[in-house]
């Protein structure tokens, strides 16, 4: 596996573009559009808050019962959530505006949408955001670019990652996109994600690869706790690679499921670093659990702690913050025998054994937690399982963000 620059567009037959149609910002791209050139089979995991927004339902709906899709369009600053039956007929109104300029069936059409709970679309600039893209359509990384920037709505970088890896011969590319900075809780955090390869693979493996991926990336982040209406991951293979249709869990599936495992970690690991206010993407890993879903709830107990974030924040080497936030995750555990170590590029440093803190150095440890990317080990001293989680400090720009979101 190689990695290489770029995102939705690096694979074989997709296309991407962007718009500025106004539709709640004035001043940026707010719309994004994906093409593939031919039919791609199609996966997708969804939110899983019992509200739901309409593209959520549109998209499901898709997902299950069509065989492929072939676009998908994007819009940020309205969440299309909470909108009723208006809300589902402007998700169909939107894919017909894409049949109606580029052919394509209005059943192929996937839909997305990020930002305000509980306003309508404005049509209008939607549709008239999709015939401007439609010329605009290209395979370049520069077009997959301004897509990821089009997304955004606080996120203050794009996001996009992509690899190549051969199966039978043949080059095969997977790339994405996210967006998501605020409303991130594990369980599909407001993120969207979408990916993108040319490799040919039936419709069941593709959606069994995406969920169980889920699991150890997207759903191990958390920027505030809160999940979202709207989270979407989508996921087209379009086959235009060549090479043999991948129908059964061998090697090449394999292979793939390591490429997928790869963008998806890194987009996931982009958007904690990126949560609204942060200034440190924070990790927790945990090592020597006795299961795996163990591991994965002390890594996301620790960093879902306000608390223990807020210390990040400071710099402060507050390990009591860490030990009560595993206490509390619902796993049982023996708290004298655990190790924790604090580490960054700037070094690593153990701070608990046996029970009690060890004679370390404030300083080494404040050192240490001012770098941008922090990480938490835990050594849980049980079994051989591990899980790693994502998330960012607590800042006093959280609550600035959030205090006036919708103006």
């Amino acid at each position: 596996m190689e990695m290489i620059t770029g995102g939705v567009t690096a694979a074989k037959g997709f296309q991407a573009a962007a718009a500025a149609a106004g539709i709640k910002y004035q001043d940026r791209m707010d719309m994004a559009m994906i093409v593939s050139q031919v039919p791609a089979v199609t996966a997708g995991t969804f939110t899983t808050n019992v509200v739901q927004a309409a593209p959520v339902k549109w998209d499901k709906r898709l997902v299950m019962e069509e065989s492929h899709a072939r676009a998908v369009v994007v819009n940020a600053g309205i969440a299309n959530a909470c909108t009723g039956a208006e809300g589902m007929e402007y998700c169909k109104k939107t894919a017909e505006a894409v049949e109606h300029v580029l052919g394509i069936s209005a059943s192929q059409v996937l839909v997305a949408s990020t930002g305000v709970i509980g306003m309508q679309l404005p049509m209008e600039k939607l549709t008239s955001g999709i015939e401007a893209m439609a010329p605009e359509l290209k395979d370049t990384k520069e077009s997959g670019h301004q897509a990821a920037c089009a997304i955004m709505t606080t996120d203050t970088k794009a996001k996009e990652a992509a690899v190549t890896f051969e199966v039978e011969g043949r080059t095969v590319t997977l790339g994405g996109m996210c967006k998501g900075s605020g409303m991130i809780h594990p369980n599909m955090c407001t993120m969207l994600g979408f990916l993108t390869t040319d490799l040919a693979i039936s419709k069941e493996l593709l959606q069994e690869a995406l969920r169980e991926d889920i699991a150890d990336t997207y759903n191990m982040v958390s920027v505030d706790g809160d999940t979202s209406t709207n989270d979407t991951v989508l996921l087209l293979a379009n086959g235009m690679a060549g090479n043999p249709e991948i129908i059964q869990k061998d090697e090449n599936y394999q292979k793939f499921k390591e490429a997928l495992k790869y963008v998806n970690t890194a987009l996931a690991k982009m958007m904690a670093g990126d949560g609204e206010g942060a200034t440190a993407l924070f990790e927790t890993q945990v090592i020597h659990a006795d299961t795996k879903e163990h591991a994965r709830t002390l890594a996301k107990s620790v960093i879902c702690s306000s608390l223990t974030k807020a210390a990040i924040y400071g710099h402060d080497a507050n390990w009591g913050r860490i030990l009560c936030a595993l206490g509390y995750s619902g796993v049982t555990f023996d708290p004298e025998a655990i190790e924790l170590f604090f580490q960054s590029k700037s070094g690593r440093i153990q701070i608990y054994q046996n029970g009690t803190a060890v004679n370390y150095s404030e300083e080494e440890a404040t050192k240490i937690l001012s770098d941008p990317e922090v990480t938490v080990l835990v050594d849980m001293k049980m079994g051989e399982e591990e899980a790693a989680a994502w998330g960012c400090d607590l800042t006093y720009d959280y609550v600035k963000i959030n205090a006036d979101y919708r103006s």
